[in-house]
C-alpha cells in the first residue's frame, strides 16, 4: 500500500485551539516520570547482569546470552510491528470515537500476536535438531533456547499491553509493572540462583516464570484502565469493524525497522558464534546493557511520544509536531550526557570496574556501541515521526539499505576481528541510518532539519564529552575523580541549555529548590 493510500483511510480532523507547548510540556512531564522508573529498572537490571556474569561461566553466560539474542529475533517477528500500529491509530480512532474501528484493531492485533507466537514455538521445537547443527555447536544454547522460546510471545504482548497504557495516558501504570515488578521479579530469580548454587536452566525459567507473571498483572491493571475511562462501556462487540487493510498496510513495511533492530541486536551474536565461539559472544554481549544505558531516555520518552504525535497528526497540527520534536530531542541530547560520558568517554576504567580485569578488551566495544546509541538518541524521535506521517516507502528504502549495509559489515569484520568487528559494524550502521532518516524528516514531512536554537547545546556537549576524553588518555585519574569531573561536565551542559529546555516552564515546582531559579533559568 502506497503513503497516500494509508493516509487517505484516515479521516482528518479539524485542527483544534490547544497549545502545542503545553501538549508538549504534558508529554515530557509524563515522560519524565517514565525516566525515573526507567532509570530505576535499569539499574536493578545492571545488577542483575552483574550478578549473572560474575556468577555464571563466560561459556554459560555466552550461551544464555545467545538464547536471549534469539529470543529478541522471535519477539519482533511475533509483534510483527502491531505495537507500533497499535499507538499510531488507536490515538486517531479515539480522537474520531471510532469506538468499532479501535476495538475492532485492539482484537485483531491480540489475535494475530497469538497465534504469530504459537507458530514460532511449533518452528524452534520441530526444528531444535537443526538448529543445534547449523548455528551453534554448543548444545546448553539450544537447550536454554527451548525454555527461553516462549518468552518471545509473552514479551510481544506485554508491548501490546505498554502502547495501551501509553495511548490512555497512564504512565504510572507503565512506572509500576515495567520499572518496578518486572526488574524486581527477575532480581529475585537471581537470588534464588545463586543461594541455590544452580546452574543456566534455573535462570532460563525463572526468566521465564517472571515474564508470565508480570503479563498477567499487567493485563488486569488494563482492564480497570478500560473500564475507569468509560472505555469498555463503549464497547459493541456486535459492531467491530476490523480495519485490516489500514493497520497492515500500515504495519507491514515497517517491519523492516525490526529487521533492522534484529540484524543489529541479534547477528552479531549469530556470527559471533558462528566464528569465533560463545567466550566471544560473551565479551561482546557484556557490555551491551551499558551502552543500551545510552538509550534510557530515548526508551523512556519513546512511549508517550507516538500517540500524542499522532493526535496532533490528526489535528493538521505541523508547528506542534516540529515543537514536540525537537524539544524532544533536546531534552534526551542533554539529560543522556551523563551516560554518554562515562560509557564513551570512561569506557576503560568503567569496563574493569564493573566485569572485572578479563573483560578490560571489551572496552574498546562499549566506546564504539555507546557513541552510536547516544548519537541515535541526540537526533531525537526522526524514525517514529516519518512513520507518524505515514512516509512507509521512505521508512522501508533506508531500513533495508542500512540492514544490508550491517550484515555486509559483520559478515567482512567479524571473522576478521571478531567482536572488535561487530562493535564496528553496529556503530557505523546506527550513524548512517539516522543521517538518513535525518534527511528524510526535512523532505517528507516538513520539520526542520535542525533548530539554530539548540546548537550551542549541542557544541557544549560535543566539547565536554571530547575534553573528559583527553584528560582520560592523557592522565588516566582514579575512578572517583572521573566521577567528579563527569558530574561537572553534565552541570555544564545543564547550564548550557536551560533555555531551551524550558525546565522551570515544565516542572515549576523545581523553582522552589535552593538556587534552582539560577540552574534551571526559571
Amino acid at each position: 500500500m502506497t503513503d497516500s493510500a494509508v493516509l487517505e483511510t484516515i479521516e482528518p480532523l479539524e485542527p483544534r485551539s490547544r497549545g502545542a507547548p503545553s501538549a508538549t510540556s504534558t508529554q515530557i512531564r509524563g515522560s519524565t516520570l517514565l525516566l525515573a522508573g526507567r532509570t530505576l529498572s535499569m539499574a536493578v537490571n545492571f545488577v542483575v547482569q552483574i550478578l549473572i556474569v560474575r556468577y555464571l561461566t563466560k561459556t554459560d553466560y555466552g550461551a544464555f546470552a545467545y538464547a536471549l539474542s534469539i529470543v529478541a529475533f522471535g519477539q519482533s517477528l511475533v509483534t510483527f510491528g502491531l505495537d507500533r500500529a497499535v499507538t499510531r491509530f488507536i490515538p486517531i480512532y479515539d480522537e474520531q470515537r471510532a469506538d468499532d474501528k479501535l476495538f475492532g484493531t485492539l482484537v485483531m492485533v491480540t489475535g494475530t500476536i497469538l497465534s504469530l507466537g504459537v507458530a514460532l514455538l511449533l518452528v524452534v521445537y520441530g526444528l531444535q535438531a537443526w538448529l543445534g547443527g547449523a548455528l551453534v555447536s554448543d548444545p546448553q544454547a539450544i537447550a536454554l533456547l527451548l525454555i527461553l522460546i516462549v518468552l518471545a510471545p509473552v514479551q510481544a504482548l506485554d508491548d501490546l499491553v505498554t502502547g495501551l497504557f501509553a495511548v490512555f495516558a497512564s504512565p504510572r501504570a507503565i512506572f509500576f509493572r515495567r520499572y518496578v515488578l518486572a526488574p524486581g521479579l527477575r532480581l529475585a530469580v537471581v537470588v534464588l540462583l545463586i543461594l541455590g548454587g544452580s546452574g543456566a536452566s534455573f535462570l532460563a525459567l525463572g526468566y521465564l516464570l517472571a515474564g508470565v507473571a508480570g503479563l498477567a498483572i499487567y493485563s488486569v491493571i488494563l482492564v480497570r484502565l478500560l473500564d475507569d475511562r468509560g472505555l469498555l462501556a463503549r464497547l459493541r462487540p456486535g459492531q467491530l469493524r476490523f480495519p485490516v487493510r489500514e493497520v497492515f498496510g500500515f504495519t507491514i513495511p515497517l517491519l523492516s525497522s525490526d529487521i533492522l533492530y534484529i540484524l543489529m541486536n541479534t547477528s552479531d551474536a549469530v556470527l559471533l558464534g558462528y566464528f569465533r565461539g560463545a567466550p566471544e559472544v560473551g565479551a561482546f554481549r557484556v557490555i551491551q546493557p551499558a551502552a543500551g544505558l545510552n538509550q534510557l531516555v530515548f526508551s523512556s520518552f519513546t512511549l508517550l511520544f507516538t500517540p500524542l504525535a499522532a493526535r496532533l497528526f490528526a489535528r493538521h497540527d505541523r508547528e506542534g509536531i516540529n515543537d514536540l520534536y525537537w524539544q524532544t530531542a533536546i531534552w534526551m541530547a542533554v539529560f543522556s550526557f551523563p551516560i554518554f560520558a562515562l560509557t564513551f568517554s570512561l569506557a576503560g576504567p568503567l569496563t574493569v570496574a564493573l566485569y572485572e580485569a578479563r573483560y578490560e578488551e571489551s572496552a574498546v566495544y562499549l566506546a564504539l556501541l555507546s557513541f552510536g546509541y547516544y548519537f541515535n538518541t541526540a537526533l531525537g524521535f526522526n524514525g517514529l515521526t516519518l512513520k507518524v506521517f505515514g512516509k512507509l516507502r521512505f521508512v522501508l528504502v533506508i531500513n533495508l539499505l542500512a540492514a544490508a549495509v550491517n550484515v555486509a559489515l559483520n559478515l567482512v569484520l567479524i571473522p576478521r576481528y571478531g567482536a572488535l568487528g561487530a562493535a564496528i559494524g553496529t556503530c557505523a550502521t546506527l550513524i548512517a541510518h539516522n543521517v538518513l532518516k535525518q534527511a528524510g524528516l526535512r523532505l517528507g514531512t516538513g520539520i526542520s532539519l535542525f533548530e539554530p536554537r539548540y546548537l550551542r547545546v549541542y557544541l557544549v556537549i560535543a566539547g565536554a564529552v571530547g575534553g573528559l576524553l583527553v584528560v582520560q588518555v592523557a592522565l588516566r585519574p582514579a575512578i572517583a575523580v572521573n566521577l567528579v569531573l563527569v558530574g561537572i561536565a553534565s552541570v555544564v551542559v545543564l547550564a548550557a541549555g536551560r533555555t531551551v529546555l524550558k525546565i522551570g516552564h515544565t516542572f515549576p515546582e523545581l523553582l522552589r529548590l535552593p538556587l534552582a531559579r539560577w540552574l534551571l533559568g526559571g
